[in-house]
């Protein structure tokens, strides 16, 4: 009879208990898409796209440029002295070492820019999402790529990106 009433009160305890811990609102945030569909996320994109294909146009013309020197020096190959055509091609190796190391310069500063601009809005979203947490009681906030499915009503995805348009409606990049 003993074990019976024991059973009976601690399965009564634990289902009472998990009813209570089951009670604390967990929202969830779709960072990934508050990066892109913000206003100061997407001018950041369209900047960083514009630089990148003016950099690929610039250097590809420079490339072909260089080709065409290289494809005129070989040509020019035997009309030329030795000593003349090794200057002429150190030149040229010169060119395309600057040509290669301007091109990684200029990628690398797209890359920098593109961190940069991505720790801006993570900086400007952090206060926001405090600040919601707070005022609406939420326990915890998940990142929508770090779950499997949820309730649609606990999406705060759209409000944070409305709040986050009106705090920091473009960056300055340039």
């Amino acid at each position: 009879m003993r074990h019976i009433v024991k059973y009976f009160l601690i399965t009564f305890l634990l289902l009472f208990c998990t009813n209570i811990l089951a009670q604390e609102k967990v929202a969830i945030l779709d960072l990934k898409y508050v990066l892109n569909q913000s206003k100061a996320g997407k001018g950041a994109q369209e900047f960083l796209k514009k630089s990148y294909s003016d950099n690929i146009k610039k250097f590809k013309d420079v490339e072909m440029a260089l080709k065409k020197e290289e494809e005129d020096l070989l040509t020019k190959k035997t009309v030329l002295s030795k000593e003349e055509y090794s200057k002429k091609s150190d030149a040229l190796r010169k060119k395309v070492i600057d040509y290669r190391s301007q091109r990684r310069a200029a990628m690398d500063k797209i890359t920098t820019q593109r961190a940069e601009s991505r720790a801006i809005l993570i900086k400007s979203i952090n206060p926001i999402l405090s600040t919601y947490i707070k005022e609406n009681n939420i326990a915890v906030v998940i990142n929508k790529a770090n779950t499997l499915g949820g309730n649609p009503e606990n999406d705060i995805t759209e409000i944070i990106i409305e709040k986050l348009d009106k705090v920091l409606p473009s960056l300055d990049l340039k």
